[in-house]
Formats: structure tokens, sequence, C-alpha cells
């Protein structure tokens, strides 16, 4: 078993070499931005039902979904074009998705809203 995480690792290592980005990086600013897009999500969500605001919860959210991908996308090279199809992919299902969970929880229809 030790021989294939030393085999993994050797992998990841030798394709962040490849790609010139850093593995660890990546996986840190990826765990960290989806903690904190949870919760900006949240906030969006307890706002839209107290009838305030949502643009700067709005805002975040989608900057801390971004940041991995961003990273991704500035330092990455040799990066195949189905890496970018798959990040747009992504993007594209993450904002239908955040559209449809914040119509099915709210009470409150898009009139009720101050954006």
């Amino acid at each position: 078993m030790d021989e294939y995480l030393i085999q993994f690792k050797d992998w990841i290592t030798e394709l962040g070499e490849e790609h010139n980005v850093d593995p660890l990086t990546l996986g840190i600013l990826y765990l960290i931005s989806k903690v904190s897009f949870v919760t900006f999500l949240g906030i969006m969500v307890k706002r839209l039902r107290a009838k305030k605001d949502i643009t700067m919860p709005m805002v975040f959210a989608a900057l801390s979904f971004c940041v991995p991908y961003t990273y991704f996308i500035i330092f990455g090279r040799n990066i195949s074009i189905w890496a970018y199809l798959l990040i747009g992919a992504t993007f594209a299902f993450g904002i239908f998705r955040m559209w449809k969970k914040l119509r099915e929880k709210s009470p409150v229809t898009p009139d009720d809203v101050m954006i």
C-alpha cells in the first residue's frame, strides 16, 4: 500500500512540474475556496430571507468559487483544451446550481430583493 501512495505522490508531483502548478497550493486553495463558498452562500440565503441586500455575499461567493481555477489558468502551462472546457463547465454548473438552490430555499420572490 505504501508503494502505491509513493507512486501517486510522485505522479502528482510530476504533473505539477510539467504544468507549472504546485499541487499542494492548488489543493489548499481548493479546500479553502469551497469552505468560504458554502459560508457566503449561507449568508446569502440568510440575507434573502431577511429581505436584505445580497450583492456583497454573492460577489464573495463567486470570487471564492473561482480562486483555485483562476490559479490554474494563470500559472498553468501546457494545459490541454479539455481542462479549460472542464473549468468552463464547472463554472456554468456552479452558477446554475447556485441559482437553482437560491430559488428552492428562498421564500422571497425576486421582486422583493434589492440587488
